[in-house]
């Protein structure tokens, strides 16, 4: 009734209110637009993170990553995860439980890995990990051809000039394959749990696990206000933004171009690498990256029948 009495002005400001609204929603975005902010937002974030090694141990940087997902996440999921554990069975918290570790241990090992090497060498290597789990799955003869290419990137990588600690190189493919044990558990956690229960807990549970370790590390300094702001956006960049960005993308597109687009990481890692660290790569390193890059989007773009991601 108030509406159809108010005076004309007012009704059409408010309509234009509405139209600004929708035209500054994600959904006005275009999806492919949302992939590369998300990939931007996480390679910023790791960025920063490398700024605050000076400061801070790796291992404190991801625990206050980490405490900054599980914290929003936990919020939006408040009322499912209060309930969850009488809602599901041992077999279901079990499976979520190791999705939590899992992502834990691929974020402290990525953290461990570019505080050693190259932001754009560590994601390359790391990319080895959903790259086997998509030939795995595909099952398909040729795309032993791209398992070899990528493994050519990584050979290059490791031999191909520059300073490249081995260590590094090791934290980064225990990522990798803390990464493809993220992925099959995702799925697995995604059956059993409603929206995003899952991953809150599983992020609880991953924040759980690193946080004795990140406090022994960081000692007092994890205290400093200013840390604590660089470590709050640094988890809004890497985590909570991103997964933002790609659900939407998700919801307006097919997995196997989400697949392909997301091939673009380790070419952005590399670019942020030099814009942000000034860590310049040699040629036959941006072949490598290359080589991989194309065996991850050459992967995914045969695939008829992606894995599922119901999360994340």
């Amino acid at each position: 009734m108030a509406l159809t009495e108010a005076p004309g002005p007012p009704l059409g400001g408010a309509t234009r209110a509405v139209g600004r609204a929708r035209l500054l929603s994600l959904g006005s975005v275009p999806p492919p637009a949302l992939i590369l902010l998300g990939i931007v937002s996480v390679q910023i974030g790791a960025g920063i993170a490398k700024h605050l090694f000076d400061r801070l141990p790796p291992s404190a940087v991801v625990t206050m990553r980490l405490l900054t997902s599980a914290i929003v996440l936990g919020f939006l999921a408040r009322k499912a995860l209060r309930t969850v554990l009488r809602d599901h069975s041992r077999r279901s918290l079990a499976i979520a439980t190791g999705f939590g570790l899992a992502l834990a241990l691929m974020n402290f090992s990525f953290y461990q890995s570019f505080s050693r090497i190259p932001l754009g060498v560590a994601v390359t290597i790391e990319f080895l990990g959903p790259l086997m789990v998509s030939i795995v799955a595909s099952r398909r003869p040729r795309d032993l051809l791209w398992a070899v290419l990528a493994g050519a990137g990584v050979v290059m990588l490791a031999r191909g000039g520059g300073d490249i600690d081995p260590v590094g190189i090791a934290f980064a493919l225990l990522a990798g394959a803390c990464w493809a044990a993220y992925i099959l558990l995702t799925a697995a956690t995604g059956q059993r749990f409603s929206g995003s229960t899952g991953l809150a807990f599983a992020s609880v549970v991953g924040t759980i696990a690193i946080l004795p370790v990140g406090v022994a590390s960081g000692g007092t300094a994890l205290l400093d206000p200013e840390l604590l702001l660089i470590g709050l956006a640094v988890g809004l960049l890497s985590s909570v933004i991103p997964y933002s960005l790609e659900l939407e993308a998700l919801r307006r597109m097919p997995a196997r171009v989400f697949g392909i687009l997301m091939s673009l990481e380790p070419a952005v890692a590399a670019l942020v690498g030099v814009t942000i660290l000034g860590e310049v790569l040699t040629g036959r390193q941006w072949v490598a990256i290359g080589c991989v890059i194309v065996a991850c989007a050459g992967a995914t773009r045969g695939q008829k029948e992606p894995l599922e991601a119901p999360e994340a």
